[in-house]
């Protein structure tokens, strides 16, 4: 038995070649995508950077803390409360304090949202080092990060007080997790009354003693001064972040990994149905058929699984680069030392390769001799019963769970997560019902060119008709390229539309107005300027968030508006359920129908920005859409929160010119663009962010190299296997040219079988999205990345040509009377 296997694999190595290539770049995706994920869940904690050197900071409540049955949720607050007064008045009588501000301040002549300012005194605990020039000293004078030559400079900076001119006295080195600005404390004192931290230069017992546990206030030391920096969850959330990305990345790479190497394998099997049907007529029986094959798969699979891991292991810090670079995973991210994403993968491979043999295997072994040989020539019966079963539950169950998301939970298939792993189901179900699909789809496709001139065409119709295995292994690549792009890129393109779509039947307004990421909102001064323009009907809205706690165990967070109920029906056209939105007012809430309590008139616990418990009564219930709908509450129940946008809207008779011109004079000041509804809605449209571009990467983009390789692969090993088919042709008067031409039609023919079975899938998950989105009464275009699906499919067209056509110019060097010899 050893000697027939080493035999057999010395004398087929094209296809012994195929599957190796094929199982060691799965095995090598899976290792690369297990150990990042691996090292996301035993990352050190976040580092403080602002306080790195203070002794003490003394911080307000910046979290929620409502208790439950099963122990305390936390969630941080949309408004953190400053340190309490009578505290840092009782500190500094006792103890060194340095009071730490922080305001948004804006440099007129440069784009600069983020910019922050705070006393010049607590610079240095956060590492700021002079660089060039002196602190500032006096009013007017500030320090920045930047270029040494800023010196001296005279530079316009807008804060709360207005605009003015301010001199560069000394410049500091970039920190990487905030851009500064930095003032005398007395005038950042000024600037921003309130106190954010306090650093006291004292023993960390004293100072708790002195603050007293019914203060409220947190005493932060050693790492936990990181909660004080303008991003303390930064690397936890860029790690959750990742180990989402990284497992639905996981997720699809395994996917397609499983199912390439499965068929590749499977597909070897039945590529020496010709080879069975000898060693049965020899006298071999079914079960050394299977135990030869078995072994012959080990031998295969034990090497490509240690190469597959042995490339990982190169993959992997690649990729931790790749993700620091785009800043998907913080600075200090790399791969740990793990073992068990080797295991995985190395027995998955082992695992998929046995698994896609064993299938064929029995269905061969359970063939008589005959039968054999003479299925070796032409598929008579393509579909097993086990095929059949578990192909038609796939696709039942796929097209089941598009439904029932539809009417059961439309909101969920809007998740990142679930248009993702969904066209996973519809994929595999059409792949595994391919051999009865590829028939008529090829003599359909094949019609016309059999209709010309010529053989070439009836010959290409009839080939891949007959040779459905064949015809549906080469296809499947293709189907699953085309099925990803198009569900993934259609899925996010469709609810980016209808995201847009939303935001323009909800908008009335002909002006809005945005305070940027720098500003602290518009003061009511501005306000009112705005609001004294002639024709103008204005709505100013805060920006705020309120919390609930469901079910008693889970607290949530949800966005929301502060609003005047008296103007919110005048600038948006909001998608009411049920109630009334003029019923809105202090002791209510108007609530989305996300939430698990949203009946009108019931009473819902609900804690405010500042944490700050109440008990509102909903007035009305607006529809989810596609989750941007927040909730509204009016300005008392936001305290301490500026508007943050104005939507100006015109009486029918206003000067428009005038009035938009009086408009931005009065905003000139605070420095916030001033844009039309249509400019609004234009720059509210969805983009693809750098980052999540390179997720897309990660989940699509390595999934269809690796098909796009699978798929020359499979070419490779199907026309090697056909060299005495051509042979024949030759002989009977076929020119080289001829063949060559036919080859590649062919090859052209099987990848528009899987494009068409490919769109047709991405057809479906497509239109589920579509669905879901019309049960949430949103209504928008079905959008499919028709660019993308086109260039995806001349990828595969021409690797397909490539890997089919210079296979058979080498056989073609051979005089035909040999390679039928040799295969005879």
């Amino acid at each position: 038995m050893l000697t027939v296997i080493l035999s057999t694999l010395r004398t087929r190595w094209v296809t012994l070649i195929g599957t190796f290539v094929a199982l060691a770049l799965g095995v090598a995706l899976i290792a690369t995508m297990g150990l990042g994920l691996a090292s996301t869940l035993d990352a050190p904690q976040q580092k403080p950077a602002r306080f790195a050197t203070a002794p003490v900071v003394v911080r307000g409540p910046d979290e929620l803390r409502v208790p439950s049955p099963i122990g305390d949720r936390t969630q941080p607050l949309a408004q953190p409360r400053e340190v309490a007064p009578e505290i840092a008045t009782a500190l500094a009588a006792k103890m060194t304090t340095i009071a730490d501000r922080s305001f948004p301040v804006r440099v007129a002549t440069v784009d600069n949202d983020g910019l922050v300012g705070h006393p010049w005194s607590i610079a240095a605990f956060g590492g700021y080092r002079l660089t060039a020039g002196r602190e500032p000293r006096k009013p007017g004078e500030v320090v920045l990060a930047g270029d040494p030559s800023l010196v001296g400079t005279t530079l316009p900076v807008r804060t709360s007080a207005g605009l003015s001119n301010r001199l560069v006295s000394g410049v500091v080195a970039p920190a990487r997790f905030e851009e500064a600005m930095f003032f005398t404390d007395e005038e950042a004192a000024k600037l921003s009354p309130r106190i954010d931290n306090l650093v006291v230069q004292a023993a960390p017992d004293a100072v708790r003693r002195l603050v007293g546990p019914s203060a409220d206030m947190q005493v932060l030391t050693g790492d936990d001064r990181h909660r004080a920096d303008p991003e303390p969850n930064r690397d936890r959330d860029a790690l959750i972040a990742m180990n989402a990305l990284l497992g639905t990345a996981g997720g699809v790479t395994t996917f397609v990994s499983v199912f390439v190497v499965a068929s590749t394998f499977a597909f070897a099997v039945a590529q020496r149905r010709r080879e069975i049907g000898l060693m049965r007529t020899a006298g071999a029986t079914p079960r050394q058929v299977r135990s030869m094959m078995l072994m012959e798969a080990a031998a295969v699979s034990v090497l490509a699984s240690t190469a597959g891991c042995v490339l990982g292991s190169y993959g992997a810090p690649w990729l931790a680069s790749l993700l620091v670079d785009e800043q998907l995973a913080p600075p200090w991210f790399t791969i740990g030392t793990h073992s068990w994403p080797y295991h995985v993968a190395f027995w998955a491979g082992l695992l998929m390769a046995l698994a896609g043999v064993t299938v064929a295997t029995v269905r061969a072994g359970r063939i008589r001799p005959v039968e054999a040989l003479r299925e070796a020539s032409v598929d008579s019966r393509a579909m097993t019963l086990g095929r059949w079963i578990v192909g038609a539950g796939l696709l039942t169950t796929g097209l089941g769970m598009l439904f029932w998301r539809m009417l059961s939970d439309p909101a969920d298939a809007l998740h990142r997560k679930t248009y993702t792993t969904q066209p996973m189901l519809l994929i595999t179900a059409v792949a595994l019902l391919a051999p009865i699909l590829v028939q008529p789809f090829t003599r359909l496709l094949a019609w016309l060119p059999a209709q010309l001139p010529g053989a070439t065409g009836m010959l290409v119709r009839e080939n891949a008709a007959a040779g459905v295995r064949r015809t549906a292994a080469i296809a499947a690549p293709v189907l699953v390229t085309v099925a990803l792009a198009g569900s993934l890129l259609g899925a996010t393109a469709t609810i980016s539309e209808a995201k847009v779509a939303e935001i323009r039947d909800q908008t009335r307004a002909d002006l809005i107005v945005q305070a940027g990421d720098a500003a602290a909102g518009f003061d009511s001064r501005t306000v009112t300027q705005v609001r004294q323009v002639p024709g103008a009907t204005v709505t100013a809205s805060a920006a705020t968030a309120v919390y609930t706690l469901e079910e008693g165990t889970a607290l949530i967070r949800s966005d929301a508006h502060a609003v005047d109920p008296r103007e919110l029906a005048v600038a948006r056209k909001l998608p009411v359920r049920s109630g009334d939105l003029a019923d809105l007012d202090d002791s209510s809430i108007v609530v989305n129908d996300e939430w698990a309590q949203h009946t009108v008139g019931e009473r819902v616990d609900v804690w405010l920005g500042d944490g700050t418990k109440v008990s509102l009564r909903i007035a009305a219930v607006i529809a989810a859409g596609t989750g941007n709908n927040a909730v509204f509450v009016t300005p008392r129940n936001a305290p301490g929160v500026a508007p943050d946008r104005l939507d100006v809207t015109w009486a029918v008779d206003a000067d428009t010119i005038a009035g938009a011109a009086a408009v931005r004079a009065a905003l000139q000041p605070t420095g916030a663009e001033v844009q039309s509804r249509a400019e609004w809605i234009q720059s509210e449209y969805p983009s693809t962010s750098r980052q999540t571009r390179i997720g897309y990467l990660l989940v699509l983009g390595i999934a269809l190299i690796y098909t796009g390789i699978a798929l020359g692969n499979t070419m490779v090993m199907v026309t090697s296997d056909r060299v005495r088919d051509l042979a024949v042709l030759r002989l009977v008067g076929a020119t080289n040219q001829q063949i060559l031409v036919l080859v590649g039609v062919e090859a052209l023919t099987v990848v528009a079988v899987g494009a068409v079975l490919g769109t047709i899938v991405t057809a479906f998950n497509v239109l589920g999205i579509w669905g879901s989105l019309a049960a949430l009464s949103v209504w928008s275009t079905v959008v499919l990345p028709w660019q993308t699906l086109a260039a995806t499919l001349g990828v595969c067209a021409v690797i397909a040509v490539a890997a089919s056509v210079l296979p058979a110019i080498g056989a073609l060097r051979t005089r035909p009377v040999e390679l039928t010899n040799a295969h005879g």
